[in-house]
């Protein structure tokens, strides 16, 4: 029986490290989160003439952990050099009230500073600060989150049936976490097949450049153009060009479902993404196993499109 399941990331996944130190037992891409989000804040903050800015901002603010009320009352304070709750709740359309509530919350973060005088005074700290001190806020939080899950039992299941599994996942910095982790983890060989120039991230190639002396390393591109940039990025991998047809069909339109990439690892795990048209959402799917139906049609797909001197079957 096969089984598709919606993929639960294991949390030494979830959790993102900065740097690309396997020694220390850290993970790539959770400095490019954090900067991601954080990295944003200024952007957002300091060019606000809209109101597609400002609620871009708050929205912002509420991803790294801020409730409404708060974050508008922080965009509003960063629009001025100080302000009253008078002021704020007129700017922000926060009721007065909560507006005091949201300046003490902001004022325990180190977001905002008070004149006590009368009435109140508040502004924002300068913007580089905000953005440091909620870097770290968020950091912390994760650090939390993985050592609170790090430390749950895992319930083991009595059924010893064995399932060919399909697991399905969503977004590109967990399918690109998945990458590295499945590339990481390589035996014999790495097999990868790159279907858009986006996808061969910093990230990627400093996992691929990290692959052991002992691990064959084969990459594929859809074009002689790609193919280049991955020897020169990768130099100690075997490039070639995708013989893969159906990969990039020759009819294939704007409004048509592209293939992202394919990873076949020691012949017996396989990852498969799509990107949608338009907005270049990442979907994969992956099974494992070398009897898994998924992984042998793939293995035979793969045979026919790679350099014939490395068919994977032999």
């Amino acid at each position: 029986m096969r089984r598709i399941q919606t993929l639960i990331l294991p949390v030494s996944r979830l959790i993102r490290i900065s740097r690309h130190d396997r020694s220390d037992n850290t993970y790539p891409c959770r400095e490019q989160t954090i900067q991601r989000i954080t990295g944003e804040l200024p952007v957002r903050l300091g060019h606000m003439t809209t109101n597609n800015s400002l609620e871009e901002g708050i929205e912002v603010l509420q991803q790294l952990g801020l409730k409404e009320y708060e974050a508008r009352c922080f965009v509003g304070l960063s629009r001025l050099h100080t302000g009253t709750a008078k002021q704020l709740s007129e700017m922000t359309e926060v009721p007065r009230t909560r507006v005091y509530d949201a300046i003490r919350v902001l004022e325990a973060q180190g977001l905002v500073e008070i004149q006590h005088s009368s009435p109140q005074q508040f502004r924002a700290v300068p913007l580089d600060e905000a953005t440091e001190t909620l870097r770290d806020q968020y950091e912390d939080r994760v650090e939390r989150l993985h050592d609170a899950l790090d430390t749950v039992e895992i319930v083991e299941e009595d059924d010893e049936t064995p399932v060919q599994q399909i697991w399905a996942m969503s977004g590109r910095d967990a399918i690109e976490n998945r990458t590295d982790q499945l590339i990481e983890d390589a035996a014999e060989e790495v097999v990868l097949v790159v279907g858009d120039e986006s996808l061969l991230t910093e990230d990627l190639v400093a996992t691929l450049n990290e692959v052991g002396n002992g691990v064959d390393l084969l990459i594929g591109a859809l074009t002689e153009s790609l193919q280049d940039q991955i020897q020169t990025a990768v130099p100690d991998a075997t490039t070639f060009i995708s013989g893969l047809e159906w990969l990039h069909g020759q009819d294939a339109t704007e409004n048509e479902t592209a293939i992202g990439r394919l990873l076949l690892i020691d012949r017996s795990t396989i990852l498969v993404s799509s990107l949608m048209p338009g907005t270049k959402e990442e979907q994969a799917i992956f099974g494992e196993g070398f009897g898994n139906g998924l992984v042998v049609i793939a293995r035979r797909l793969m045979a026919q499109g790679l350099l014939t001197a490395r068919d994977p079957r032999q």
